[in-house]
């Protein structure tokens, strides 16, 4: 199952809004057969791995990280390839939380195949939480939180300066993580102090480019910034949660869409109904505290860098309201290691 979920990640920024799913056909302990799912309204892993394994699949063990479809999409249900292949025994990671897709591993069964889920479910969950989220709470995006700090937790030192505070090889990875999300989001207060592009220049491009997502109180943005220039190259948002203010109608001339939103709720609301499953969060600090405070981060990713920046540095979280620590929440660590001299921390709400 491991291995299936290694897999699974080649999908990373290219399946989307479809999961992304491993499988490994096994004989006798020895695998003959892998798959995944590479493109979206393409194959499937399960067929693809079961291709690979050709007649020795019959009879053999499949694991995959996904319960197999049931139903007929842009491919052929995956369940007709597990019969029509002769496998005995199938190991589920993750049910699909899909309603139009689940029933896989009942149909399996009824047909006298061996089924067992739950191996790794916890992490094949987490592989797929944007997905996972848009089938359990469909009222609004996953929202992932990036911070980028210093070890006492700065963005930006007391001038203001952020470039480069992560190492390249972090910076690499951000660019990878980005191709994965349907949005990019930051504040208006880091879009005027460091006009970001806010796009995917790294070796992954995703299938469709991210929305750019500026979250602010009123759309009072220079014209003259990066994400203005080019809003008509790349679908760029403004939600105003005070109201779109005066130089609303000059970036909706630049080919800005802006949109006014009751509160951050609110904004994240509007996303989902133009289909965004997922948005990454940026920044700044003030909007990481005003999410936080809200409940509505789902997942954090923390790159910490090896350098101190002192008391006057850019706090990474701002505003958020203080709680005695018998109440505070404590979110699940997913994963951790090392990107070059910088620590990548992953943690999910509980």
């Amino acid at each position: 199952m491991a291995r299936a979920l290694e897999l699974a990640w080649r999908g990373w920024g290219r399946v989307s809004p479809n999961p992304m799913v491993g499988a490994v056909v096994l004989r006798d302990g020895e695998t003959i057969g892998e798959g995944w799912h590479a493109e979206f309204g393409q194959r499937h892993a399960e067929p693809i791995a079961l291709d690979m394994a050709g007649a020795g699949a019959r009879g053999a063990t499949l694991v995959v990280t996904l319960e197999p479809c049931a139903h007929q999409g842009k491919q052929p249900p995956c369940v007709d390839a597990v019969l029509a292949a002769g496998v005995r025994r199938v190991v589920v990671a993750l049910a699909d939380p899909n309603p139009r897709a689940q029933g896989g591993a009942a149909r399996l069964r009824a047909a006298g195949v061996e089924v067992e889920c739950g191996l790794m479910a916890a992490e094949a969950a987490a592989q797929n939480a944007a997905f996972v989220a848009a089938h359990r709470e469909p009222a609004r995006p996953f929202v992932a939180l990036k911070l980028a700090t210093s070890l006492d937790g700065r963005i930006a030192d007391r001038s203001g300066r952020s470039r480069w505070i992560s190492g390249p090889e972090a910076r690499d990875w951000v660019q990878w993580l980005r191709a994965g999300f349907d949005a990019l989001a930051v504040g208006g207060g880091t879009v005027r102090a460091d006009d970001p592009s806010l796009t995917v220049r790294g070796i992954l491009q995703p299938r469709r480019a991210p929305r750019r997502v500026v979250l602010t109180r009123r759309a009072e943005l220079p014209t003259t910034l990066v994400l203005v220039r080019t809003a008509g190259a790349v679908p760029t948002l403004v939600f105003a949660t005070e109201g779109a203010g005066p130089g609303a109608e000059a970036l909706r001339g630049a080919g800005v869409e802006v949109a006014e939103a009751r509160d951050l709720a609110g904004a994240l609301g509007a996303l989902r109904a133009r289909e965004v499953q997922s948005v990454l969060v940026e920044g700044g600090g003030r909007l990481a505290g005003a999410l936080l405070d809200a409940g509505l981060v789902d997942r954090l990713y923390w790159v910490q860098s090896p350098v101190w920046l002192g008391e006057d540095g850019v706090p990474a979280v701002a505003g958020h309201r203080s709680l005695p620590l018998a109440e505070a929440p404590r979110w699940r660590i997913v994963e951790r290691r090392a990107l070059g001299e910088d620590t990548l921390l992953v943690a999910d709400r509980s």
